[in-house]
């Protein structure tokens, strides 16, 4: 203990002696530990359960300032946006839940297994409600490579819009509304099917189609592109939101939206 006193000491003459900046002082006592290193070893051992403790404090304030950090850039990408928003391809044969022509446009890039998504499932029904129609939702696919059923669930999806978008829709709300059903595959999806009156011929012919396959991979290309690494990712009038957050998020963006005079409902 002896010669850490002996080292602050040092320090506190270096401090008192003479008008140091901070990085002055810095330099001094890097100097000072590079020629008696054995200051700070004797001091650990002494002193192991301080020295941990100190370690601890300080993780948990870098680990907030890290966190403050990544806020206050995600704000000011936010903020850019509705400048400069996202532009997500709408196809000329897109689907829409709600009026093509709808002031809103809501894109969600999601995965038919992921828990997240089912939360996402709930805050997209309560938006449709309350905006009616001013809003019209396209859903995207960004099927995760650790989900057994999301490639698959994806497939039977844009096999079904091939047919009739409302029976990709009404397999949408089946597969959302009964999530923990999906781990058994080829077997639930095809009950889904046959319950909301597909052709079943038809559909096992389109599921592995080239078309339905590069309609996925479009869509996991443009997700990727937009940085929407998971699910579910959203982007509402070019204003990315990622993750499952609650629809109180989405009506602030709206509003906004309408304070900058980039939409009128």
């Amino acid at each position: 203990m002896l010669k850490l006193n002996k080292f602050f000491i040092v320090v506190g003459c270096f401090a008192l002696a003479s008008c140091m900046s901070d990085s002055q002082l810095k330099d001094k006592v890097t100097k000072v530990l590079k020629e008696n290193p054995q200051i700070v070893i004797d001091s650990i051992k002494e002193n192991p359960a301080d020295y941990i403790m100190a370690i601890q404090d300080a993780a948990k304030n870098a680990q907030g300032e890290l966190a403050k950090k990544r806020e206050e850039a995600e704000k000011k990408k936010l903020e850019a946006t509705y400048d400069n928003p996202l532009t997500p391809e709408i196809r000329s044969d897109e689907s829409f839940r709600g009026p093509k022509n709808a002031p809103l446009t809501l894109v969600e890039y999601s995965d038919f297994e992921c828990p997240f998504c089912a939360r996402g499932f709930n805050t997209v029904m309560e938006l449709l409600k309350k905006y009616g129609n001013n809003i019209r939702f396209v859903y995207k696919h960004l099927p995760l490579s650790f989900h057994k059923q999301a490639m698959a669930s994806s497939q039977y999806y844009e096999a079904l819009r091939l047919q009739n978008p409302e029976l990709a829709f009404k397999f949408h709300d089946e597969l959302y509304k009964n999530q923990s059903k999906i781990k058994s595959g080829e077997k639930f999806f095809k009950s889904v099917a046959k319950k909301i009156g597909a052709n079943m011929s038809k559909l096992q012919k389109d599921i592995k189609s080239k078309a339905v396959q590069e309609r996925i991979d479009a869509d996991l290309k443009e997700a990727a592109k937009f940085g929407m690494q998971g699910t579910p990712g959203f982007i509402l009038n070019g204003v990315p939101v990622k993750g499952a957050y609650p629809t109180s998020h989405f009506v602030g963006i709206v509003e906004e939206l309408k304070k900058r005079g980039k939409v009128k409902l």
